[in-house]
């Protein structure tokens, strides 16, 4: 587990461009947080740091954005705020996305722990508004020399 604190959203989006950095296809982001914690735009960095040219915006009404580019792993970036149940996961077409040659972002995925890949690295921001931000990696070594 790694813990960093970022002072604005342009060092949170900094970190998580390192973050991005080292993904690769197969990997799945589960974030941890309260509204306004900074997951949309953790996600911009991290599609940055994949070479996504996209302009990252937060799923919430289409439940799922897709970030693709010619040379890059694609992000899907998925929010679970209204899925709470297996049926309701099944729903939103979740499973038919290709998680092997792809990167899946999950938001709000307190919402649907249980029912998260093992492999999930978990990331949890505490913070809203102007407070710095607290950002918890758990994964594997791939994190251990992140810096701000």
């Amino acid at each position: 587990m790694y813990t960093f604190t970022t002072h604005s959203p342009a060092e949170t989006e900094a970190l998580a461009k390192q973050v991005g950095g080292k993904l690769r296809a197969g990997d799945c982001i589960a974030f941890f947080g309260g509204l306004g914690a900074g997951k949309t735009t953790f996600t911009r960095g991290l599609a940055a740091g994949l070479g996504l040219p996209d302009l990252v915006s937060s799923p919430t009404f289409a439940l799922v954005n897709e970030y693709h580019a010619e040379g890059c792993i694609s992000v899907y970036h998925f929010d679970m705020y209204r899925v709470t149940s297996p049926d309701a996961l099944e729903s939103t077409g979740f499973w038919d996305y290709p998680a092997e040659d792809s990167v899946f972002v999950i938001e709000w995925a307190e919402n649907i722990a249980e029912m998260l890949p093992q492999s999930c690295i978990r990331i949890q921001i505490d913070g809203n508004g102007d407070q710095p931000r607290t950002v918890t990696v758990e994964g594997d070594e791939r994190f251990a020399d992140l810096g701000c």
